[in-house]
């Protein structure tokens, strides 16, 4: 599960990507010779209208193939004589349509069934939730005295202190306040104590949904440029991790749940979009960079010149690809 729900989330990433300067290119007149998915020995060829279609064997990266884009070209189609505005756009189009990707897909979380705040939801037969009266709707607003936010406040309340203490439970039912005690049981298999409730369920309002997928990205971005420049000043602690360490997260998140995984599907997708628009060799971010600088002194640097940047950037990024992924193994060995 884990290996083919990493190869969805490759793919999904690295289509979304290169799909964004595809449709951008498009827009713009340019004439686009490749679209190919994955790396490696071809599986899949389809020939469009101008556009040839490929599938790759390695879902680890892709590429939208156009006429001068790497070459000076006659076409009056190809990218390099487009205008300088229209070749920003291009080039920024396939972080955009990551930030886009992340967005729907906290929305399709958020718009699926939910646990909101509190609520008791199901209550097992037998369980120690069901001997003390609990009810369906049921709001849990303290436990042992502390005050109970949100679902997950349920469970660390539930096993904090000593194993398997009676709990006092404060409830609210119907505009009335209850008190009531119950002792947790102990599941070995989860390796949790537990009190038999499950969480209410309550379908989102879509606009609600769409709400709290700009926010969520917006919260997650705010939060990755921090990282980022913590990183850059030394006042955080690198954190970075390679295709192994992200297969190993996308693993843990699988068996979380189908949430849980497209949630950290739109955080890796935020994370691709950002890192590609900083100005770094060989990333969309220094390829804009050399167009404004194109556009401000109104001729194009040489191209042999930027090539050059772009190669030693693209042998310094793989060289430290190694060097995280050599991290990566080391840490699930050790761990």
């Amino acid at each position: 599960m884990t290996a083919i729900a990493a190869i969805l989330v490759f793919c999904l990433l690295i289509l979304s990507h290169e799909f964004g300067h595809f449709i951008a290119a498009k827009a713009c007149g340019v004439y686009v010779e490749d679209f190919s998915l994955g790396m490696g020995p071809r599986l899949l060829k389809w020939q469009g209208k101008e556009t040839q279609y490929t599938l790759r064997l390695l879902p680890i990266g892709g590429w939208c193939k156009m006429v001068g884009e790497d070459e000076d070209s006659e076409n009056p189609r190809a990218f390099c004589n487009k205008k300088v505005w229209q070749r920003i756009l291009i080039v920024a189009a396939g972080p955009l349509m990551n930030f886009l990707t992340a967005i729907l897909l906290f929305v399709i979380v958020f718009s699926t069934y939910n646990s909101p705040e509190n609520l008791v939801g199901r209550v097992t037969a037998d369980s120690p939730a069901a001997v003390a009266g609990l009810e369906y709707g049921d709001r849990i607003v303290e436990i042992n005295g502390e005050e109970i936010a949100d679902w997950e406040d349920i469970g660390e309340a539930v096993n904090r202190g000593e194993a398997g203490q009676a709990l006092t439970l404060t409830l609210e039912r119907d505009g009335e306040t209850l008190t009531t005690i119950l002792t947790p049981v102990y599941d070995a298999e989860l390796d949790r104590w537990l009190i038999g409730i499950q969480a209410y369920q309550a379908r989102e309002n879509i606009f609600v949904a769409v709400r709290n997928g700009f926010l969520q990205s917006f919260y997650l971005l705010q939060a990755l440029v921090s990282a980022i420049v913590g990183m850059i000043a030394g006042s955080v602690a690198p954190d970075v991790s390679g295709p192994v360490g992200i297969v190993n997260m996308i693993g843990v998140y699988t068996e979380a749940g189908w949430k849980s995984l497209v949630s950290f599907t739109g955080f890796l997708s935020l994370n691709l979009g950002l890192v590609n628009l900083l100005p770094l060799p060989a990333l969309d971010g220094s390829r804009i960079v050399f167009l404004c600088i194109e556009g401000v002194r109104g001729k194009p640097i040489k191209r042999e010149r930027e090539g050059m940047v772009h190669f030693v950037g693209l042998l310094l990024l793989l060289g430290l690809m190694l060097v995280v992924t050599y991290q990566d193994i080391v840490r699930l060995v050790t761990s």
